[in-house]
């Protein structure tokens, strides 16, 4: 009932209202942003004339390749018109193809995770016409933050809109605590990205589009959400979706000891010893592990660690597929935690590998302590790179600068402060009621082997659980080598592109 409540709150908010540029191109010059850290920033309840709007929007023209297109860099504003006070300027990025018809094209809506991302993975690494080298080897913070044109750039089968969420990129939020309280949950979370998406189709006259949603990690649990918003609240079908390393259920992380997250990592460990024993690894490859996993390691995990015949099994085979010291394994009782796996793997090296890849490893700063605190090669060291390279982005081709402020690759206040509501947050229902009623609603969930933040069997496991609604070929599975970016890697990167592509021919 709250979800619905505040869904209408928002249709008020939106009825009748012009788009930020709209209202800035009458008479009103554009004027820079405030806000950032060390720059004025105001206290969360600080009245919304503090804050200065975003820029107009600004279009500009581009070419990668043999596609000729156009950027448009603005912002979607929402307002509060009971109180006649604005709430937030969801910024955006739209790449929209020139010499194809744009009113008919597939337009692509693209969100990172966190929550509290930006999308700038997504747009940097895989997606848009420009990319930025994000391999092993380019993840350290003094990498090169230049970016050359992406051959893979999925304009060649749709428009492009990257969105970045309340609070992230330079998105900002105008309204008191309760409209950010509201904004950082799991509900109003899609409740107003709905209602941006339903703006940005409105106001490019995009109805007659097919709609696609593309999100990575907390981005794909977005996505099944997000389409059965637009569905059933909106009033706009959606004819796809992408799910890049998504978790579909977030009540696992209730009880990260349970026996069924152990199930989910052991291949994706497996994967990673092999991968560093030089071994090319693919998911058929894997299929005796995933066997053994869902088969007699969980019997045996049920059977307690006072059963010594189910202890031995467990040291003997768990040790072999994760190349870990038998007598860690068996003083662990055959449960290995991910930052346990990750030093272990590459502790002759004093290195610590990423959860996000297990395969990529940086120096551990404390190799001779019980416990590791450094920080993770493949995340934070591409935050520097990303974040230099996406704000060169804005500057020098968009030509649409935020005076002063400060690009909020990951908002640290929407991550700490994130409403997860009761029980653990979910999208299987909605993936299901998604499904269910549109019969011709296509989805690919795209997983890297190496991931142990969102294991692929993990995903795998709640897709068995669904029946087919259908065709079964309509939802597609696919593993790639690499981890949770699994797009860093050429090879990778050009097979989820080609995937991608399917679910748009008809």
């Amino acid at each position: 009932m709250a979800s619905r409540l505040f869904t209408t709150a928002l249709a008020v908010f939106l009825m009748a209202q012009a788009p930020l540029h709209a209202q800035q191109g009458e008479g009103e010059q554009p004027r820079g942003g405030r806000g950032a850290q060390g720059e004025q920033r105001p206290s969360p309840s600080a009245p919304a004339e503090r804050l200065k709007p975003l820029p107009q929007k600004s279009v500009t023209q581009h070419r990668t390749g043999d596609i000729a297109f156009t950027a448009t860099t603005g912002a979607i504003r929402i307002f509060d018109l009971a109180q006649g006070t604005p709430l937030v300027d969801v910024a955006t990025i739209a790449f929209t193809r020139d010499d194809q018809q744009g009113a008919q094209r597939p337009v692509t809506f693209v969100f990172n995770g966190g929550p509290g991302y930006a999308s700038a993975w997504l747009t940097l690494g895989a997606l848009g016409p420009w990319r930025l080298r994000m391999d092993a080897e380019a993840a350290v913070p003094s990498a090169s933050p230049a970016t050359v044109d992406n051959p893979e750039t999925w304009l060649a089968f749709t428009d492009l809109v990257f969105i970045d969420p309340p609070a992230t990129g330079y998105s900002r939020i105008y309204g008191g605590d309760d409209v950010r309280k509201r904004f950082f949950s799991v509900d109003g979370d899609i409740d107003v990205l709905a209602a941006t998406i339903r703006r940005w189709i409105e106001e490019n006259n995009r109805m007659l589009s097919p709609k696609y949603i593309a999100g990575e990690s907390y981005g794909g649990f977005r996505a099944p959400k997000l389409a059965h918003a637009l569905q059933t609240d909106q009033g706009y079908g959606v004819s796809g979706l992408v799910m890049i390393s998504p978790v579909l259920d977030f009540s696992r992380f209730n009880q990260r000891s349970g026996l069924l997250d152990q199930v989910a990592r052991l291949p994706s460990y497996a994967a990673s010893a092999r991968m560093m024993q030089g071994a090319d690894v693919t998911r058929a490859a894997l299929a005796d592990v995933e066997s053994y996993a869902r088969g007699e390691f969980l019997s045996d995990l049920m059977r307690g660690v006072k059963d010594t015949a189910a202890l031995d099994r467990l040291t003997r085979r768990v040790s072999d597929l994760t190349t870990l010291d038998p007598a860690l394994v068996r003083n662990l009782g055959g449960r290995i935690p991910s930052q346990v796996f990750l030093r272990e793997l590459h502790r002759k090296t004093q290195r610590i590998g990423s959860a996000y890849d297990a395969t990529v490893a940086g120096f551990d700063p404390t190799p001779f302590s019980p416990r590791s605190d450094a920080d993770d090669q493949m995340r934070l060291g591409l935050h520097a790179p990303l974040v230099s390279a996406i704000v060169a982005l804005y500057h020098d081709k968009l030509n649409w600068n935020v005076e002063g402020a400060r690009y909020a690759f990951i908002s640290e206040q929407a991550s700490r402060q994130w409403d997860w509501g009761h029980g653990g947050a979910e999208a299987v229902s909605d993936f299901r009621k998604a499904l269910a009623l549109d019969p011709n609603l296509r989805v690919l969930i795209a997983h890297g082997l190496t991931d142990v933040v969102t294991p692929y069997l993990e995903t795998q496991m709640v897709l068995d659980q669904m029946p087919n609604y259908g065709d079964p070929s309509r939802v597609k599975f696919e593993t790639y080598s690499g981890g949770h970016m699994f797009y860093s890697r050429d090879e990778s990167r050009k097979k989820f592109r080609d995937d991608a592509r399917a679910i748009y021919v008809r």
